[in-house]
């Protein structure tokens, strides 16, 4: 069985305890920060493994490369710590088993990865697509099972992460553009953290609009609107992308207004929280968020993940702003029409 690469040194010698000092759910301060860490490395009690929100934050605040939310979800599953009751956690794992069913298109040397989410293929349409489409890829057989370290679970990414790679290597692809950050981090946070070795090149599809917008500049009409951006928990996985949004906001005209919880701030959707924690933290979550966003003046808000935007629409709209996907708005400045963009 694969096992995390985790440097207990690190952690000693961190000037900051980053990882827990920056998290928006727990308060700690640096001396503590690091202390607790280290014992939970050790596999030691600590109430960090009790009250983690699984927010996946904490991958991101340390900048020493340590993977410190894998550890703690490595420790809870070593103790029987469970984040959801059992039947919840026995749905979710059935619902990504692999069955044997599975969607391709035309596969080519570059493909697109809707994982196993059949709303990514809705909105792979008009000219941003039109250089890749129609190879592309979809089914459990794809599906990444990133989401189960929500549910303290490494044991069913570790069996299946491989079996993944393995599936889309077979397709002869050299390069995969993924539509979902769980799937991206997949192959370029988790399996490089477990010390599995991935055979193709990975792009998170925000580098991959953002060269296609490039290439369509003669197209593109300045939005001239502003915008809140909901940023997911999945993408805390791949920061490296996140550096893309501004640069895509520039170049299609769309300001990105400042507000409180945004970039390393950003507060979760919420959605998680009540199926694990209840709807008191939910509501707690949610309501600091949307209040954050109707202050901004924000006309649009930007979604990243229809996880997202299933829990967050109805109640953005209700406070006059526009929910959209990001390569709905994309969309929009080359001067196409989406559904969601009407």
């Amino acid at each position: 069985m694969y096992q995390l690469k985790f440097d207990e040194k690190r952690c000693l010698a961190c000037p900051d305890g980053a990882c827990l000092v920056q998290c928006q759910y727990l308060k700690y301060e640096a001396d503590p920060a690091r202390k607790e860490m280290v014992k939970i490395f050790r596999g030691e009690d600590s109430p960090v493994l009790q009250d983690c929100v699984t927010c996946y934050a904490c991958e991101e605040y340390c900048k020493r490369g340590n993977h410190p939310f894998y550890l703690i979800n490595e420790r809870r599953e070593n103790k029987g710590i469970l984040t959801a009751p059992r039947a919840i956690t026995r749905q979710w794992i059935h619902i990504g088993e692999p069955k044997g069913k599975y969607e391709l298109g035309r596969i080519g040397k570059i493909a697109l990865s809707f994982g196993f989410m059949p709303q990514l293929k809705e909105i792979t349409k008009g000219r941003l697509f039109e250089d890749v489409m129609p190879s592309y890829f979809f089914g459990q057989e794809f599906f990444c099972n990133v989401v189960y370290i929500h549910f303290a679970n490494t044991k069913v990414f570790k069996e299946r992460l491989p079996v993944v790679i393995e599936n889309i290597h077979k397709l002869g692809v050299e390069e995969v553009v993924f539509l979902h950050d769980e799937c991206y981090a997949a192959f370029t946070s988790l399996a490089p953290a477990y010390g599995m070795e991935v055979p193709f090149k990975s792009v998170h599809y925000f580098e991959y609009l953002y060269n296609r917008l490039t290439a369509l500049k003669d197209l593109i009409r300045p939005l001239n609107v502003k915008v809140v951006y909901q940023r997911p928990c999945s993408n805390r996985l791949c920061g490296d992308s996140h550096l893309f949004l501004r640069k895509i906001m520039d170049r299609i005209g769309a300001t990105l207004v400042q507000r409180t919880y945004q970039d390393e701030t950003a507060l979760c959707c919420g959605s998680i929280f009540r199926a694990m924690y209840g709807y008191d933290l939910m509501a707690d979550v949610q309501g600091r968020n949307l209040e954050d966003m109707a202050q901004s003046g924000a006309e649009y808000c930007i979604f990243n993940c229809h996880g997202c935007m299933n829990a967050l629409s109805p109640l953005v709209a209700a406070r006059g702003m526009t929910p959209l996907h990001l390569i709905d708005l994309c969309r929009m400045a080359i001067g196409e029409t989406p559904e969601g963009g009407r």
